[in-house]
């Protein structure tokens, strides 16, 4: 399975219909991809506070209607990070996952809202529901950011069946190395594919760390990226995640569950 994380630089000039018109162009050039995955709030930027509510979009709004039409034309499957969504009088950050189609096979609102130098928690509400899509390469669990802290939302998706995690993001310095052994421990602890997409560039001033990374169920970090805008391209090997887990069984000699 051929897999791109697009970590995009964003900035505070650009607009939201520039931007994606950028993105689409990046996405021209993935051709013969399976699954391509975008950061989180890449089209506004996380820390566009202002922005959240006249930027907001219904579920299949702007945004996510644009890049149904690419994955349509290009026959991949799209994470389309996340974005603001409105939804009977309430703003969520919503993920989509879109097929080859562009029909949306898996939505996720993220859960633990950010309140540490962000307005994120006073101006949406946390979503409900821990999401597990079923795909044509197995089933797949969504986070986005703050998640990323709270391991008992990633055991969930496992116990739903997840073999591979896609993780967007908008990650802000100065917390790198937390960014570094969340992702890993989140992967080995679960024994899963850990795919995860942060943004590059900057947002109202304050800049991101990037670092997207591919790490395997065993915790290697198989593509990695810096700070600055790149697109990882690698294979993985979904099916190899059932044969891992019958070799080291730590899922199984849970006790606690």
């Amino acid at each position: 399975m051929k897999v791109a994380i697009i970590q995009l630089g964003i900035n505070d000039e650009e607009t939201k219909k520039q931007r994606i018109d950028r993105v689409e162009k990046i996405i021209d050039g993935l051709k013969e991809t399976d699954l391509i995955v975008l950061p989180e709030l890449w089209n506004i930027g996380f820390f566009s506070f202002k922005k959240y509510k006249e930027e907001s979009e219904a579920l299949e709004g702007y945004t996510v209607g644009r890049l149904v039409a690419k994955a349509r034309e290009i026959g991949a499957n799209i994470f389309t990070g996340s974005f603001i969504e409105q939804r009977a009088g309430k703003f969520y950050n919503t993920a989509v996952l879109l097929d080859r189609e562009g029909k949306i096979i898996g939505q996720y609102s993220k859960i633990h809202l950010f309140g540490y130098g962000s307005a994120e928690r006073e101006l949406l509400s946390p979503g409900e529901e821990v999401e597990v899509a079923d795909t044509e390469f197995g089933k797949v669990g969504f986070g986005i950011c703050y998640d990323l802290r709270f391991p008992e939302l990633y055991r969930k998706m496992i116990d739903k069946g997840a073999e591979i995690i896609i993780n967007c993001s908008a990650w802000p310095y100065p917390r790198v190395e937390h960014w570094n052994i969340l992702n890993r421990v989140r992967a080995i602890e679960n024994q899963c594919y850990f795919l995860s997409c942060g943004c590059a560039g900057y947002s109202d001033g304050k800049p991101f760390i990037g670092r997207s990374m591919i790490i395997d169920p065993w915790g290697t970090v198989i593509s990695s990226a810096a700070e600055r805008e790149t697109i990882l391209k690698t294979e993985i090997y979904p099916e190899s995640v059932t044969k891992i887990r019958e070799e080291f069984t730590p899922l199984k000699d849970r006790v606690f569950k």
